[in-house]
């Protein structure tokens, strides 16, 4: 199916049963939510999927069940996230073969790479499938910043259709809508930024916290999107603490602990990560339930 790159993408979670297995029960729960919850499409096998710890079995089957659930009305993205260009072609073409609609590509991991080195990679993957591209722009994590000048190069390339925007730089939306237009669309990558930069003309938002609190995240975006400003914020402000869970370095056990407090998702990772426990478990349990204590009613938002 097309992919609009418009609208709310959650940056899906992997769940894991106890014995280290992907959970696909759990799985079904929590995208089930997701789309009742309104999302405008799924990510697959990112950072908060924890991406470098599946194989490639298991991203098929993701990839299998997710196209199975979600039948053809939302898109769903396989995230590309590979040491080398090679594995990167590589897992493109399986992605396309498996009947992803769509991906979002990282630079080479665990490489450094240049201006140049990241262009090549970029474009290398783009030549060998059809489906369309949303480069994920992550200087911040990845110690890699894709420049407007790169972004021209990669524009040449018709597949290659999104940026997820994680600069952590409101500004950089208006620098890519002033240099390209309509060209790329743009979606926000950090969750605390997220209605500034919709604001700003952002055209979605890659989310975190919406693994946990779908509805909210759904409702602050299109309540944005129809000028219905002031309610967004009221929902927003209440959801900043949690929010803030999304910019930590361990955001993958912070946002699965909410998910399991919300009914949605299990605490379980995958060594090299472990469960939080002792003071950092209680302070960030205590942060959730605030939040579900405090939950706001939100307003009728799928008609938006």
């Amino acid at each position: 199916m097309d992919v609009a790159w418009q609208g709310v993408y959650p940056a899906m979670l992997t769940p894991f049963t106890p014995d280290d297995t992907v959970d696909m029960p759990l799985f079904d729960r929590n995208l089930d939510a997701m789309l009742t919850a309104g999302v405008d499409g799924i990510i697959l096998a990112g950072s908060l999927g924890e991406a470098s710890t599946l194989s490639s079995g298991e991203k098929e089957i993701l990839v299998a069940r997710a196209l199975e659930r979600c039948k053809g009305q939302t898109p769903v993205i396989l995230n590309i996230a590979e040491a080398s260009t090679r594995e990167a072609v590589a897992q493109a073409r399986l992605g396309e073969a498996w009947g992803a609609d769509g991906l979002m590509l990282l630079p080479p991991m665990r490489y450094r790479s240049d201006d140049r080195e990241t262009v090549r990679h970029f474009q290398a993957v783009a030549d060998a499938t059809r489906l369309p591209i949303m480069i994920y722009n992550n200087p911040v994590d990845y110690g890699i910043r894709i420049t407007l000048d790169m972004f021209a190069e990669l524009v040449r390339h018709d597949n290659i259709t999104a940026v997820k925007e994680s600069t952590r730089d409101v500004t950089n939306v208006t620098r890519l809508r002033n240099r390209f237009g309509d060209r790329l669309r743009i979606l926000c990558g950090v969750d605390t930024l997220a209605l500034e930069e919709l604001l700003l003309g952002a055209d979605g938002w890659v989310a975190g916290l919406v693994d946990a609190f779908p509805k909210e995240t759904v409702a602050i975006f299109r309540l944005a999107r129809a000028g219905r400003r002031a309610e967004a914020v009221d929902i927003y402000r209440w959801f900043m603490p949690l929010l803030e869970l999304d910019i930590h370095p361990k955001l993958v056990q912070y946002i699965k602990l909410a998910a399991a407090e919300t009914g949605i998702g299990s605490e379980n990772v995958r060594a090299p990560r472990l469960p939080l426990e002792g003071e950092e478990r209680d302070r960030i349990l205590s942060a959730i339930r605030e939040g579900i204590r405090t939950r706001p009613a939100l307003p009728e938002y799928l008609h938006l």
